[in-house]
């Protein structure tokens, strides 16, 4: 494995620091972690914990830099060509940043520079024309006015302020970039903490935004756990806003913390997103999208579709289509070229998977393929499918966030519906189909916020995403995902 020379400068440091203040900082904590390559058991760095004192500073930071001249009155202009050089900085580090998530998170490289790196250049590059396009209306009122008096009512954004951004692991650039670009593209500034898993890559980014010609403080990058570092940065008094992907269980401990601090906050949480097929659905197709849907990235995907349901008339026959599927990839390290599936992100993440999947065997659900480790090293899982009869088997109903997919058969439309919707979940879903006429009514009834069909679901800059019912509440990315880090002014000026 040959990294890029700049790559292996960055790796060489001892211990990596948090970014406070454009430079690169210890934490005032002794506490330690180790970050680990998930494909060999060996460490590939060493992190601090950042405690109260240090978020302060960050925050502080953070906080100068959004009310300085040099930032709250840069000319949108000047800060979309910021944006634009950060995008080009990323691309052109694009083999560095990519080996770097896969030995911290152990997804394949390919997957690494197409979703991660690329996904985050395109994302720095669409809210980067956004920074000139932020607007407010004029409005027609009726309130009256005094003999000879008139009024011009209108609406303004401003930029929310400090923003706290708390990103997982699973897609620890490019769901970073969904946070950070509109965020510093509507004038606010960011502190981030990514995950202690994968917090190499946020570090890195934060070089490259000083390089791009960024002020000092636009961006922090704070290292540590959730319990310590992210419980300060949620409570801290100066934060305006934060914006969160990860757990619902998590989710749920910020959204009562923030509710008590009154501050602002966007939630993205967890799926267990369903996939219907009809039988009149394409069967290569199905197989292919199924698989790909719950087994990219070793199936750590939010929008992952793990729950499957098959129409009873064909059930067996696409069920052992995408059992083909999952039975033939290669499973390696992910600087492997020809592997096509991962390892999990960690030791604890692979033991909790296998916990869920001795759960449903123990409560009686059909394993029909996978559910072991293939390696004698690393924290590798092969696919893993179960077949159930019973929508409230405990591996339908719960998010396991790894490669393993549940199939139920359905009888029809409405039964598919039924099923699909009896979940506390509702991040996204698939139709497969090659009737408008069904692919049009499961759009209007599933409970789910984004939704595709024919294929499965993917992610663009443009498309907002956000979910329904426990999948959190807020959106990210689209028009909707810049305004979020703005408050609205209403403004009436009598003459």
């Amino acid at each position: 494995m040959n990294l890029p020379a700049r790559l292996t400068t960055f790796l060489d440091k001892e211990e990596h620091k948090m970014f406070v203040d454009g430079e690169y900082v210890s934490a005032s904590s002794d506490k330690k972690i180790r970050v680990i390559d998930s494909a060999t058991e060996k460490p590939v760095g060493k992190i601090r914990v950042a405690n109260a004192e240090d978020v302060d500073k960050a925050v502080e930071s953070a906080k100068r830099t959004f009310n300085s001249i040099e930032w709250s009155k840069m000319y949108p202009a000047d800060r979309e060509l910021l944006m634009f050089r950060l995008a080009d900085l990323i691309e052109q580090n694009k083999e560095e940043l990519a080996s770097l998530i896969t030995l911290e998170n152990g997804k394949l490289l390919g997957d690494a520079r197409s979703s991660d790196v690329m996904g985050a250049v395109r994302t720095f590059r669409y809210y980067a024309g956004w920074c000139t396009k932020l607007e407010g209306e004029t409005i027609d009122i009726s309130m009256r006015q005094k003999m000879g008096k008139q009024n011009f009512a209108f609406t303004r954004r401003e930029p929310k302020g400090v923003i706290g951004a708390i990103v997982p692991w699973n897609f620890p650039l490019s769901i970073a970039a969904w946070k950070i670009a509109p965020a510093i593209a509507a004038g606010c500034t960011v502190v981030l903490k990514p995950s202690e898993e994968t917090p190499l890559c946020a570090l890195y980014l934060a070089e490259l935004v000083m390089e791009a010609g960024f002020p000092k403080g636009v961006l922090n990058v704070l290292t540590g756990d959730g319990k310590t570092t992210g419980a300060s940065l949620v409570n801290h008094k100066d934060i305006a806003k934060i914006t969160f992907t990860g757990s619902t269980a998590t989710g749920k401990a910020i959204g009562k913390n923030a509710l008590d601090n009154m501050t602002d906050i966007s939630l993205e949480l967890g799926g267990k997103s369903p996939a219907i097929v009809f039988q009149d659905a394409n069967r290569k197709e199905v197989a292919k999208g199924i698989a790909a849907g719950i087994f990219r990235n070793a199936g750590q995907v939010c929008v992952a579709g793990s729950r499957v349901y098959i129409q009873k008339s064909n059930y067996d026959e696409i069920l052992t289509d995408i059992c083909h599927v999952a039975d033939r990839m290669r499973i390696s390290h992910g600087f492997d070229q020809d592997a096509q599936l991962g390892p999990l992100v960690s030791k604890n993440h692979w033991k909790r998977i296998d916990g869920y999947i001795k759960q449903g065997v123990e409560d009686g659900s059909t394993l029909i393929t996978g559910g072991n480790n293939p390696k004698s090293k690393g924290y590798f899982m092969k696919p893993t499918i179960f077949s159930c009869e019973n929508n409230q088997d405990f591996v339908v109903q719960e998010e396991i966030f790894g490669p393993v997919l549940v199939a139920v058969p359905f009888d029809d439309i409405e039964d598919a519906l039924q099923k699909a919707n009896d979940s506390r979940y509702g991040l996204a879903g698939t139709v497969w189909t090659q009737d408008i006429n069904k692919a049009m009514l499961c759009i209007n009834e599933l409970k789910a916020g984004f939704l595709a069909v024919n294929s499965p679901v993917r992610s663009d800059a443009n498309l907002p995403l956000g979910g329904y019912k426990q999948s959190g509440f807020g959106t990210e990315l689209g028009k909707v995902g810049v305004y979020n880090y703005t408050n609205l002014k209403s403004v009436n000026v009598v003459y």
